[in-house]
Formats: structure tokens, C-alpha cells, sequence
């Protein structure tokens, strides 16, 4: 079951439990019959636009981190100012791999604070893929959250350069300051998966 599925069921069992537990309370609940059916009747149109708003977001890129690993299928460069106070982005078009460098299959849009840096490594990587060599990817900015990975990151991979590349405030939708954005990504040829090994021959 995919990361989609599993939202779209636990929405509808959600929406579904409150149904339930409004017919109950209007069950026992001393009111009128005008109000109820009021109650009963706002829920209902409530169901129904919250369906059709959460069907405008699914394209919408995600402003979440990068996965640890990725495969680079393709991106979208928008230089600031394009429009009218639009501080830029990266949009990147990734397939997370596993520790075998295996796709997922779950590609995924991710939109990232614009820098002169990562819009040069973006290029280049796609420049890479139209001339048929694939690319993958690494974001440094990957962990519990708590700090144990990604400082250890930090002391070890590239001290003093790794930042948050995603850094977006879901609730606003806008980016949060960054130093050289584009510095916990990196692209690089994309490597073949790593096969299990084969069975020793008796």
C-alpha cells in the first residue's frame, strides 16, 4: 500500500468516526429536529469540500526533506523574481532509492529555496540526464530530527557547509531563511542497484 493510499483510508476512516460520533450525540441530545438536521446536513457539505480541497493539493510540490538517497528524474529551475516577489525555487522530481540504490517507484515532486549554487548543480545534473547518463542524488539534511545523524553529519561529511535544504513552514507555505541552500545536495552518476548475492553452488 503506497503513502498515498494510506492517507487517503485514514482520512476516510477519520471522517467516518466523527460521522458516527455526531449521529450519536444527536441520538440522546435533547434538540430540536430542525437542528439536527441542520448538524446532520453541515457535516455532509463539510465531507465534501474537505474532499475536493484535499484533491487540489496532491499535485502541489511538497516543501518536506529530501529523501536520504535519490534517483534525479527531473527538474525545474525558477530564478527569483520570475515573478512578481517570488524569492525562487528548485523543483526536483526524485525516486527515493533504498541502501541497494533500488527505486522505490513512488516518484515524488520536492520544492527547495532557490540558490545560485543548487540551480548550477541542478542544471548540470539535468544536462546530465538529456545526454543519457542518470543521475543520482544526496541530501545531508536526512535523521530523526532529534540531531543525532545529522550532527554527526556535520562533524564528519562536510563540516560547517551542511544546511537544511527544504526548510519550509507548512502552515504558511513559505521558506525559511538559509545559508547556501544548496549545499547539503549533491548529484553524481546514478550508481546500478546492488544485487543480493547469489546462493553458494553445493
Amino acid at each position: 500500500m503506497s503513502n498515498l493510499q494510506s492517507v487517503i483510508i485514514t482520512l476516510s476512516v477519520s471522517y467516518a468516526v466523527i460521522g458516527a460520533l455526531l449521529l450519536l450525540v444527536l441520538v440522546y441530545a435533547r434538540l430540536p429536529w430542525a437542528a439536527k438536521a441542520t448538524a446532520v446536513i453541515i457535516t455532509s457539505v463539510f465531507y465534501v469540500v474537505s474532499f475536493a480541497g484535499s484533491r487540489s493539493l496532491l499535485g502541489w510540490a511538497s516543501i518536506d526533506h529530501l529523501p536520504r538517497q535519490f534517483k534525479l528524474l527531473q527538474a525545474r529551475i525558477v530564478d527569483p523574481h520570475t515573478i512578481e516577489g517570488d524569492p525562487g525555487s528548485v523543483y526536483l522530481w526524485v525516486e527515493a532509492l533504498d541502501e541497494d540504490n533500488r527505486p522505490s517507484g513512488v516518484p515524488r515532486a520536492y520544492r527547495l529555496p532557490y540558490s545560485d549554487a543548487l540551480a548550477d548543480k541542478t542544471q548540470h545534473a539535468s544536462d546530465q540526464i538529456a545526454a543519457g547518463h542518470p543521475q543520482g542524488g544526496r541530501a545531508a539534511d536526512f535523521g530523526t530530527g532529534e540531531g543525532g545523524v545529522i550532527d554527526a553529519a556535520r562533524e564528519y561529511i562536510l563540516p560547517k557547509t551542511i544546511i537544511q535544504t527544504a526548510g519550509g513552514d507548512p502552515s504558511t507555505g513559505e521558506f525559511k531563511a538559509a545559508q547556501r541552500a544548496g549545499d547539503g545536495v549533491s548529484f553524481t552518476p546514478l550508481l546500478p542497484p546492488r544485487m543480493p548475492p547469489k546462493d553458494e553452488q553445493q
